[in-house]
């Protein structure tokens, strides 16, 4: 993902495609490859903190012990990458954004929020993206603690939207009454990165 490029093709046959497939992803099966945008930090559990800010009454932050003690959930379902594999199966375990998005309380006139990572990494979504049961804080991968690699010790998961989306070490949430692009979204990408419209670039 180090630069914009078009051309993505899937590796199966139509007579072979699964119909959970987006279009120009192919099922990346055992595989999740890894990519990102920066360095993978050394991100103890201790010294992970979870934010929410911006357009809400009650601004706070969560430790890692005060996050992992909501009501867990379990997402068992697929994950789509813009760089056009998918994971048909996946079993992570965390807690729903609904449940922090509650104690902060949004206000009426939020829209959007950018979500930031503890490396600085950014990225914009619609907070109708990220309600109604949609998203998760994620801390477990089939049962296990995410790794680094992947985003742990917490990440954002929203299944629904291209992966990039999901922003790894996820340190929190900025609520706003509008939409502010993050960093792939400058350099190119889709304001939303639906994956069965085929939202990669900007303009599509």
């Amino acid at each position: 993902m180090s630069s914009t490029t078009r051309g993505f093709v899937g590796r199966h046959t139509a007579a072979e495609r699964d119909p959970r497939l987006p279009p120009g992803q192919y099922d990346a099966r055992h595989d999740f490859p890894v990519l990102s945008a920066e360095v993978t930090p050394e991100l103890a559990p201790a010294d992970w903190s979870f934010r929410i800010d911006g357009l809400v009454d009650r601004p706070r932050s969560w430790s890692w012990d005060q996050a992992r003690a909501l009501p867990r959930e379990r997402y068992d379902g697929p994950i789509h990458c813009v760089t056009s594999w998918s994971k048909l199966s996946t079993d992570f375990t965390g807690v729903s954004l609904d449940a922090f998005l509650a104690e902060a309380g949004p206000r009426a006139g939020a829209t959007h929020a950018v979500a930031f990572s503890h490396t600085g990494y950014t990225t914009n979504l619609a907070l109708a993206d990220l309600t109604g049961g949609r998203a998760w804080i994620a801390f477990d991968f089939e049962g296990e603690p995410l790794t680094p690699a992947h985003g742990g010790p917490a990440r954002l998961l929203v299944p629904h939207l291209y992966f990039w989306k999901s922003v790894k070490w996820i340190a929190g949430l900025r609520l706003l009454d509008h939409d502010e692009p993050g960093f792939w979204e400058v350099n190119g990408y889709h304001h939303r990165g639906d994956p069965w419209a085929e939202e990669r670039y900007s303009g599509d």
